[in-house]
């Protein structure tokens, strides 16, 4: 495919319930995509709001050596020799040099932000919990991580996910009253994927058994929430399961330094980005071919504006995220620059698969 494109093509995506199920963290689906696209020399960058170990475990498992952004845009790891040292200095950068890694800051410390964080709570209503008020028990119950992955998450430096709630179950949760959900000799039996949903589906439980509830007119509570984290510049934004308080960073910019990069590297760029929620919008936005796909219920994030060439895809997470992938590498003439953006023609694909799809 490579030879059909005058220009280099380099993927951006999101990770949960995008490159991975929502559930079960698998990407059994994407497999056969993720191989293709490495035979082709297609670096895929994951971009997620991931602390930087998780995502280099995740990076890892995948076979993937190429650079990753976390925590929304708090950070960029690239691999030590990636990019030559000329390329930094030529962007103005100094990156970090830490367990192989070039790492570019771009995100205020967490530790700011969690000082801001409890500033903020003390002004609302609502009850908020952030990871830093969580152990990494109750982590895993909230998200299905079995709990050495839960610590990964909670080591947590230029992001503070939170929960908006109102409920007995979060009082609980703040008085450090939860349990954590233990393997059964049946779930430990399972594989990884099998594992973390069994644990999931039992958290889910416990949770509903204590009425977790979203608090009453969430959406004006989060308004407030982001005027409030605004007086101190930083900002409140949506992912698939958590509310995320951080510095000016987000996706978008982080994606812009790294094709900066790539540019200097290979001269023409193409650039290609999937994501499911709000937090992923700032890299759709950048991008040359955004990808928004479909939630587990089948619901697509609502746009704050009209973007033309966006492909939709009808399955979720990562049977999406392949479905996209093939309707792509399809159509090089497409991603091709000399052809020029196709929004046309996707738009009619995608009225024609919500036909299908009905």
């Amino acid at each position: 495919m490579e030879a059909f494109l005058s220009a280099k093509l380099v993927i951006f995506t999101d990770v949960d319930a995008t490159l991975l199920d929502h559930k079960t963290y698998s990407f059994q689906a994407a497999k056969p995509a993720l191989k293709r696209l490495k035979k082709l020399g297609i670096p895929v960058i994951l971009t997620t709001s991931k602390t930087g170990t998780e995502t280099e475990v995740i990076s890892k498992k995948l076979r993937l050596n190429h650079p990753f952004i976390v925590e929304n845009g708090g950070a960029v790891f690239i691999p030590e020799e990636y990019f030559p040292p000329s390329y930094f200095k030529t962007l103005g950068l100094h990156p970090i040099k830490k367990n192989g890694y070039q790492i570019i800051q771009l995100g205020l410390p967490y530790k700011m932000l969690r000082k801001v964080f409890k500033l903020i709570k003390e002004k609302t209503p609502a009850r908020l919990v952030g990871f830093g008020d969580l152990e990494a028990e109750q982590i895993a119950i909230l998200t299905g991580l079995e709990k050495r992955e839960a610590v990964l998450a909670s080591r947590r430096e230029f992001d503070e996910p939170f929960l908006v709630e109102d409920s007995l179950a979060i009082q609980m949760v703040e008085a450090k009253k939860i349990k954590p959900v233990k393997a059964t000799a049946r779930i430990a039996s399972l594989d990884q994927g099998q594992k973390s949903q069994a644990l999931f589906r039992r958290g889910e439980r416990l949770i509903k058994e204590e009425k977790w509830k979203p608090a009453k007119n969430l959406r004006e509570i989060i308004k407030r929430l982001q005027k409030e984290a605004k007086k101190f510049g930083l900002k409140i934004t949506e992912g698939g399961r958590f509310y995320h308080l951080t510095g000016d960073n987000d996706k978008g910019k982080a994606v812009c330094l790294l094709l900066k990069l790539y540019r200097l590297r290979f001269g023409s760029v193409v650039s290609l980005g999937l994501g499911d929620s709000a937090n992923d919008w700032p890299m759709l936005k950048v991008v040359d071919y955004p990808v928004l796909v479909a939630r587990p219920d089948g619901s697509y994030l609502e746009l704050t504006r009209r973007q033309k060439n966006i492909y939709q895809t009808r399955e979720p997470g990562p049977r999406g995220w392949a479905e996209a992938l093939e309707y792509f590498l399809s159509r090089p003439k497409i991603l091709d620059t000399r052809a020029g953006v196709s929004a046309e023609k996707i738009s009619q694909e995608n009225a024609g698969r919500k036909r299908r799809k009905k």
